[in-house]
């Protein structure tokens, strides 16, 4: 891994635990609260290719483990790791490796479309179809249970998808997937 590569997925663990710095909207019917780090995630894979993405939000999570208050509300340590969130968390490096290795496909012809589709379906529905499941065993609710309480997520997930789309295509210049698959 190139020090390049080191430097960008640092940044990106670090994005990440600024969003967590946004308050998180709790919900009383589901264990997992409203968070914009799943932003972070798109981002990350959208911006910086499947393996730079995905080492950064596995970055993200070792800090996590090690006890800093960096995932939304101030959450830290083993805890979130093994409780409702867990599923949630351990699916972002899986989404943004996807992400990454979808916007490496389309990045010649890239699209805010396209980029869009990308992490609609790697971004939200992988995270909510790995993340729900989790959570539904670890709170021994039923499955489907945990599977309709997650579409709360849709709405925001979508606006989010829609976002990281946008920026990812206005800064597609700069980003490290240009130089890996156009050469420049």
């Amino acid at each position: 891994m190139k020090t390049k590569e080191m430097v960008y997925a640092a940044l990106f663990a670090a994005l990440i635990a600024v969003l967590g710095m946004i308050p998180p909207i709790p919900l009383g019917f589901i264990p997992v609260p409203i968070t914009l780090q799943t932003l972070g995630v798109m981002l990350a894979g959208g911006f910086l290719g499947k393996k730079t993405g995905a080492i950064s939000l596995i970055l993200f999570i070792v800090l996590v483990a090690l006890g800093l208050p960096i995932l939304s509300g101030g959450y830290g340590g083993l805890a979130p790791l093994l409780g409702p969130t867990a599923g949630y968390i351990f699916s972002w490096p899986i989404a943004a490796f996807c992400i990454g290795w979808g916007a490496e496909k389309i990045w010649p012809s890239l699209k805010t479309w396209k980029l869009i589709a990308v992490n609609v379906v790697f971004g939200v529905i992988l995270v909510n179809l790995i993340g729900a499941p989790v959570m539904s065993l670890i709170t021994n609710t039923p499955i489907w249970a945990g599977l309709t309480g997650s579409l709360v997520f849709l709405p925001g997930d979508l606006i989010k998808a829609v976002l990281a789309a946008v920026v990812i295509v206005q800064a597609r210049a700069v980003s490290p997937v240009e130089e890996k698959v156009l050469g420049a």
